[in-house]
C-alpha cells in the first residue's frame, strides 16, 4: 500500500493550486468564507469558469469532456477547491446523473442531456426520497402508470435539494406493484420540473434558508424515452447512484480549511488573558478533531490506493467516509459556536474575526442535516456491520 504522493502528483498539485487561486473571484471566495447564501447565478458562474477550463467534469469519460486524470488526480482536485475556499458544485447532475447516464443511458440520451450538464444549461435536482420512504428508499409510493409511450407519474417527494433551482429531476417511481420484493417493481424516470402537473414547495431549514423542497407529482406525464434503464430496474440504478453519493460526502479539503480557519481564531481570541487555544479543554477538544481528520484522510487515501492499483470502486466500506467525515464537519461547527460564544451571534462583519464569527451560528445549524441526508449515521453502521465486517 502506498499512501504518499509522486512527485508528478506534487507538481499536478502545484498546477491546480496556481489556477485556482487565479481563476476564483475573491468577491465569491469571501461569500464562501462568509458561509454566504449563495445565487443560482454565483454557483453556475463558478460552474462556467470550471467548463471553460475544461475542468468542470474531470471524471467523465475524456470523449464527453473529461479530463483524463487519474483517481489520485481527481482527489488533489477536489481537495485543492475545498482548501481555496471555492463554492462546493451541486453533484446531483455532474456527479450523480451523468454517470448514471454512462452506465444505463442510451446514446439518444446521452447525446441529450450530456452536453447541457456539463455547460450548466440544464440544472438537475434528485427524486429519491418520500414522506415515509428515507432510508428505505423501497418503500416509495409515487407511481408512474403505462399511458402508450408516456408514463403518467403521480407522488410526492421530499427534502429534494435545490428543485427550486431545477429543469430536470431524476426520480425513481413504482411502475409496478405487484412484485413480491418492494425493489423489484422501482424504475428511474427523468421528469423536465416545468411539466404540468409539477410543483414545488419550499422547505426552510433551521438556520432560515430555502436549499430543500417538497415536489409533488399530480398526473405529470413523462415520455417513456425518459426511463434510464429497463422498466423495474431502477433499484440497481439507485445503488449505483449511492456509491458515488457516498464517496465524495467526506469533503476533506473543506474540512481541512474549516479546521485551519477554528485554528487561527482561537490562536487570536484570548480568555483569561491566554489564548483560547491555550485552555486546556479546548485544545484538547480540538486535537481530536484533527486527530480524527488525519485518521480519515488515511482512510480515503487508502481507497484512493486500491483504486488506483486495481481500478475497482470501493464497496459497502465507503459508508465509512460518509459516517465520519460528515460527523467530523459537526464536530467542527461545534467547536466553531464554542470559539466565538455569544459573539456567534454577529450577523455584520468589519474584519477577519468578525467574518469568522458572523457565520458560526449559521453554519452549526446547517450542518445538522449532515448526519441524516444521504443515509442516517445509523443506517451507515448497519452497512459496515452487514456488507463490510460481515457481521
Amino acid at each position: 500500500m502506498d499512501l504518499s504522493y509522486s512527485q508528478e502528483e506534487v507538481a499536478f498539485r502545484r498546477t491546480v493550486r496556481a489556477w485556482i487561486d487565479e481563476a476564483l473571484p475573491p468577491a465569491l471566495k469571501a461569500r464562501v468564507e462568509a458561509l454566504a447564501d449563495l445565487t443560482k447565478e454565483e454557483v453556475m458562474g463558478w460552474h462556467r469558469i470550471l467548463a471553460d477550463k475544461g475542468w468542470v467534469a474531470p471524471h467523465w469519460p475524456e470523449e464527453w469532456g473529461g479530463t483524463g486524470w487519474n483517481v489520485v488526480e481527481r482527489y488533489i482536485f477536489e481537495e485543492e477547491l475545498g482548501l481555496a475556499g471555492a463554492p462546493h458544485m451541486p453533484g446531483f447532475g455532474l456527479s450523480f446523473c451523468a454517470p448514471v447516464l454512462f452506465e444505463f443511458g442510451t446514446d439518444d440520451q446521452k447525446k441529450r442531456f450530456l452536453p447541457r450538464i456539463y455547460d450548466g444549461t440544464e440544472f438537475w435536482s434528485q427524486g429519491y426520497s418520500e414522506p415515509g420512504a428515507g432510508s428505505d428508499l423501497s418503500a416509495l409510493k409515487t407511481r408512474a402508470e403505462r399511458d402508450g409511450d408516456h408514463y403518467v407519474v403521480t407522488g410526492q417527494k421530499i427534502w429534494t435539494t435545490l428543485a427550486q433551482w431545477s429543469d430536470w429531476m431524476f426520480c425513481l417511481v413504482r411502475t409496478d406493484s405487484t412484485t413480491a420484493r418492494p425493489q423489484a417493481g422501482i424504475s428511474v424516470v427523468l421528469i423536465h420540473m416545468r411539466s404540468p402537473g409539477v410543483e414545488v414547495r419550499p422547505l426552510y431549514l433551521m438556520d432560515g434558508r430555502h436549499e430543500l423542497n417538497v415536489v409533488f407529482l399530480d398526473g405529470v406525464r413523462v415520455p417513456v424515452a425518459n426511463r434510464i434503464h429497463e422498466e423495474g430496474q431502477g433499484w440497481a440504478v439507485a445503488k449505483f447512484l449511492l456509491g458515488y453519493e457516498r464517496l465524495n460526502a467526506a469533503r476533506i479539503g473543506i474540512a481541512k480549511r474549516t479546521l485551519a480557519s477554528l485554528k487561527r481564531y482561537a490562536q487570536e481570541q484570548t480568555k483569561d488573558g491566554r489564548a483560547l487555544i491555550e485552555d486546556v479543554r479546548f485544545r484538547d477538544r480540538v486535537s481530536r478533531v484533527e486527530v480524527e481528520l488525519m485518521a480519515l484522510e488515511l482512510t480515503n487515501l487508502r481507497f484512493l490506493d486500491k483504486m488506483r492499483r486495481t481500478g475497482q470502486a470501493p464497496g459497502a466500506e465507503v459508508s465509512v467516509l460518509k459516517l465520519k467525515g460528515t460527523e467530523i464537519h459537526q464536530a467542527l461547527s461545534e467547536l466553531m459556536l464554542q470559539a466565538a460564544g455569544p459573539r456567534g451571534q454577529v450577523h455584520s462583519a468589519q474584519d477577519e474575526a468578525e467574518e469568522f464569527e458572523s457565520a458560526v451560528a449559521t453554519r452549526y445549524l446547517n450542518l445538522r442535516k449532515l448526519t441524516l441526508a444521504g443515509g442516517t449515521s445509523e443506517i451507515q453502521r448497519n452497512i459496515i456491520a452487514k456488507a463490510a465486517l460481515g457481521l
